[in-house]
């Protein structure tokens, strides 16, 4: 949700529509009083804040909203007016992150709130496990070895994943079996033997790092 912060009604609404015929979603907000209630309700993705407001200016707001810590982290686009340098730079330096010159083409506003938000939104980092140069990639379902990919069945996959995301811990072969394939699997649980051969096969020299534990089962020490 995009926050249009704008006393001219003809303005903010032209924003609001073009917002929400663009893929985003938009409501406008015509002050600071306005934006301060609806914060109590909820948070925007984005605000795009007028500096000439009646009553409270944008400069206030934004300084407001930079200096709370649920909201300091919203992304702010400043909408100044020509000529009116210093507003443009005192909003930078409070935390703005872009401004706006009045007048501006609608796809220029589009533009900058497109930008603004990929350089806001936090980057999604691949979960991964790793022993040395043995990676699992658990966003990709992938594993690699000092480098290079690795086919595993999904149970050997599965079987790996647990092991890693669990060092040290020793494991039955029914809790391994119930944890891959389920209790409600009909097998025997030296189904999980032959998939620790074949994984530790595939690993080569890293299918050392799974032990044998005598009279439990096996772990993997990291």
């Amino acid at each position: 949700m995009i926050w249009c912060v704008e006393d001219d009604e003809s303005i903010r609404d032209i924003e609001v529509y073009t917002l929400n015929s663009t893929g985003f979603e938009a409501i406008g907000l015509t002050n600071g009083a306005q934006l301060r209630e609806a914060l109590k309700k909820e948070q925007p993705e984005l605000i795009i804040l007028d500096i000439m407001l009646p009553g409270e200016d944008g400069v206030s707001i934004l300084k407001f909203l930079k200096s709370n810590a649920s909201s300091r982290d919203i992304p702010v686009i400043m909408a100044t007016a020509k000529g009116m340098e210093y507003d443009k730079i005192q909003s930078l330096d409070i935390g703005a992150d872009d401004y706006l010159v009045k007048p501006f083409g609608v796809l220029e506003m589009v533009s900058r709130v497109k930008a603004v938000l990929r350089r806001c939104r936090p980057v999604s980092l691949p979960k991964l496990l790793c022993t040395g140069g043995l990676v699992v990639n658990l966003d990709e379902h992938t594993v690699t070895a000092d480098g290079e990919r690795i086919n595993l069945t999904l149970k050997e996959y599965e079987l790996l994943s647990l092991f890693m995301s669990h060092p040290g811990t020793a494991f039955t072969r029914d809790q391994l079996f119930s944890s891959v394939w389920g209790n409600d699997y009909i097998g025997e649980t030296r189904t999980v033997d032959m998939h620790i051969r074949t994984l530790r096969q595939k690993l080569g020299n890293y299918g050392e790092l799974i032990e044998t534990v005598r009279g439990v089962g096996y772990r993997m020490e990291m």
